[in-house]
């Protein structure tokens, strides 16, 4: 085993719960080790999270941003092309901070969906992965991670449902799920 230290590329997929709350804690943990970190949430947008609260305590140490409207039209609807040019932007930040050596750690809430449903093309998020400043951690999340991504990095992690509340009836609980 060698002693290197470098930036990772971490990947939360899965179908089960806890993707982006595995990232956060990962981001919390970096915080607490006195890095930066930037959380871009691809799709997320109309809904208010916990979250976004709980790191306004952190100051500049932690910041996240909507960058989505929320939920996107995908199985049988045609992408709304407003969806698209969220992404293409918040791909574009991503890209930014990822390069500007301001950020230790770099989140990149729900990319793997915006992949997944073509809003943005892996062999792109891939070079600028492969090409990005030594270390600068970046953190992938959502579903249907695309293969090349997988190959890429150095940590994946699979969510796998076991069992779940809404089965039951049990909707989303504050604190819990938002």
């Amino acid at each position: 085993m060698t002693d290197s230290r470098r930036g990772l590329i971490l990947i939360n997929t899965g179908p089960g719960k806890g993707k982006t709350t595995a990232a956060l804690g990962t981001a919390l943990r970096a915080v607490g080790n006195g890095m930066r970190v930037l959380m871009l949430q691809f799709l997320k947008g109309s809904w208010h999270y916990g979250e976004l609260d709980a790191v306004e305590a952190f100051g500049e140490k932690f910041v996240l941003k909507q960058m989505g409207r929320g939920f996107v039209k995908v199985g049988g609807a045609e992408t709304d092309p407003e969806d698209i040019r969220l992404v293409e932007a918040a791909w574009a930040e991503a890209q930014e901070a990822i390069y500007s050596g301001e950020w230790d750690m770099v989140v990149l809430d729900e990319i793997n969906y915006a992949i997944s449903y073509k809003m943005l093309d892996p062999a792109v998020v891939a070079a600028a992965l492969r090409a990005r400043p030594e270390m600068v951690h970046v953190i992938l999340t959502g579903r249907n991670a695309h293969p090349l991504l997988v190959e890429l990095a150095d940590t994946v992690t699979e969510m796998r449902e076991v069992k779940h509340a809404y089965e039951k009836g049990v909707l989303a609980q504050r604190g819990i799920e938002y």
